[in-house]
């Protein structure tokens, strides 16, 4: 174990040249590191141990160049707080602003650690059929949900080095995570192996367990087959289908979580504990409203002895802006009792069989063969999710899913020019389509908690009215309501200008945080 801890830490150091931004030259030439020529089977696990932690957006302050700061940034302060999972007053992200250094903590960490990792890993796992089938498959996870932020990306060309690096498309990239994630489950359902033997000890997903990747695969297919359904309906249908038909994820067995440790830990536990986080009035709307018991399991009632809010849940408008008077002793943070009160015990949620079971039951509404009934899907969802968070009183589980109340009227509603809650539907399943499909993101939004990448791509597709508008709005070309991606560094256009100006035709609008996304039509 020592020794793999050694190779695990020096293959943080393996930084590529990537090119997609002058400060990317700037790469490590320590003469006592590892170089590429160096990659063989015996560094695959170690590099690959180091692309799937930084390839969720995680950072330590144990590991070489990088710290956890990094989660807040490119996390904690974008999707975090566009999804309305968190509230971060006065920030500009909280209103739909931008800051330059945030924005480019995430990109730069991205290209310079999390891609050179997996390319490191894929040199020295050639000619390992099972090993190369799973980083197709987290090569899918990283890629996508980073395009699905930003836009047209590199992808093609990352990490070939260069004065210029080229942008995809999202359209000629989601068709190449379709043909990897197709082409992995090939190779893993014809394998006699059970375990990917080069990775089995530095996989904190599934210690090698090829059925397990297996059935993440298919699930990821799943997720992307949904998120095209409104630019290509049939080829969403028949990816669906085929994720399905393969295997998907269908127990809380099958969660894929990264197992923390002391050296690589859960940043959303400090990065919510202590950089002025807060609960929302949405989150304080829904599950007051539905009488959620994993509100008690995300957030705290109010601590403070001096408040008139102490004991209760209270969540802060997102927008409040620096204009509006506020104070955070009244508002509630993340659980710091039990929860999350341990950052190397903590596990990071990467993707749940909740989830899968919710795109299967939104699938059954558009008319795909899911293996099952919309209604069943969607109740055996949340039934996963409660579950996954320890509520496992079976007549608890039964009343919640029956439940007929709907949003509550937050404690500072107020604030809104309209108090209406968003959430107007009761978790127990309705007669109309409508009102399903309103559910269904309802509960998918509660299950993917705390993976807020997720979340915020599922907001902007589905388009649920589920949350209040901003109270402030720093761009008023997007105005109140969900920022629709994240802008392009000013750095970029300095250092790789005709690539990221090329770019910027390939997304079809301006370069502005309300300029939707390829698969985002509606």
């Amino acid at each position: 174990m020592k020794n793999n801890i050694v190779k695990f830490l020096a293959v943080a150091f393996l930084f590529q040249l990537t090119g997609c931004t002058g400060d990317f030259n700037e790469v490590n030439t320590n003469p006592n590191t590892l170089t590429s020529d160096q990659l063989d089977a015996t560094m695959a696990g170690p590099s690959f141990a180091n692309a799937l932690y930084k390839g969720i957006g995680n950072a330590s302050w144990s590991l070489p160049g990088d710290d956890y700061g990094t989660y807040g940034l490119a996390t904690a302060l974008h999707s975090m707080v566009f999804s309305h999972y968190m509230a971060y007053p006065g920030g500009a992200t909280d209103a739909n602003g931008v800051n330059d250094g945030w924005r480019s903590r995430g990109w730069l960490r991205f290209y310079t650690i999390a891609v050179p990792s997996l390319l490191n890993t894929y040199k020295a796992a050639a000619g390992n059929a099972e090993a190369l089938a799973v980083l197709d498959i987290w090569k899918v996870y990283m890629f996508h949900r980073f395009t699905d932020e930003w836009g047209p990306i590199p992808y093609s060309q990352a990490g070939i080095g260069g004065k210029s690096v080229a942008y995809d498309s999202q359209e000629a990239m989601y068709t190449d995570f379709f043909k990897l994630l197709e082409a992995a489950n090939a190779t893993l359902s014809a394998s006699s192996a059970t375990t990917v033997g080069v990775f089995k000890d530095y996989d904190a997903l599934y210690s090698g367990d090829v059925e397990q990747w297996r059935k993440f695969g298919n699930s990821l297919r799943l997720r992307l087959a949904l998120r095209i359904s409104d630019i290509d309906a049939a080829k969403a249908k028949t990816q669906a289908e085929a994720a399905v038909s393969a295997g998907v994820m269908v127990s809380n067995s099958d969660n894929a979580y990264y197992k923390v440790t002391s050296d690589t830990y859960n940043n959303f536990v400090d990065i919510m504990k202590y950089w002025g986080f807060y609960m929302t009035a949405d989150m304080e709307s829904i599950l007051k409203g539905y009488n959620d018991p994993r509100m008690a399991k995300w957030f705290s009632p109010v601590l403070d002895n001096t408040s008139t809010y102490k004991g209760q849940y209270v969540g802060l408008p997102n927008g409040i802006g620096s204009t509006i008077p506020y104070q955070g002793k009244n508002f509630s943070g993340t659980n710091q009792v039990t929860t999350f009160s341990d950052n190397a015990t903590k596990n990071i949620e990467v993707m749940m069989a909740s989830e899968t079971d919710f795109n299967r039951a939104e699938g059954v509404l558009k008319g795909w063969s899911m293996g099952g009934t919309a209604k069943a899907l969607y109740e055996d969802g949340i039934r996963l999710s409660l579950q996954q968070w320890g509520v496992t009183d079976e007549s608890e589980i039964t009343a919640y899913i029956a439940g007929t109340t709907t949003g509550a009227v937050p404690t500072f509603g107020s604030l809104y020019t309209d108090s209406t809650p968003p959430v107007n539907v009761p978790v127990a399943w309705s007669g109309t389509v409508a009102n399903q499909k309103k559910q269904i993101a309802v509960q998918k939004y509660l299950g993917l908690f705390p993976e807020s990448w997720e979340a915020w791509s599922d907001l902007r597709r589905t388009d649920a009215n589920i949350l209040y508008p901003l109270l402030t709005t720093e761009d008023a070309t997007i105005g109140k309501g969900i920022m629709k991606r994240i802008t392009y560094l000013p750095n970029e256009y300095s250092t790789n200008a005709d690539a990221v100006n090329a770019a910027v035709q390939l997304l079809g609008g301006a370069d502005k945080g309300s300029t939707k996304l390829w698969w985002d039509v509606n």
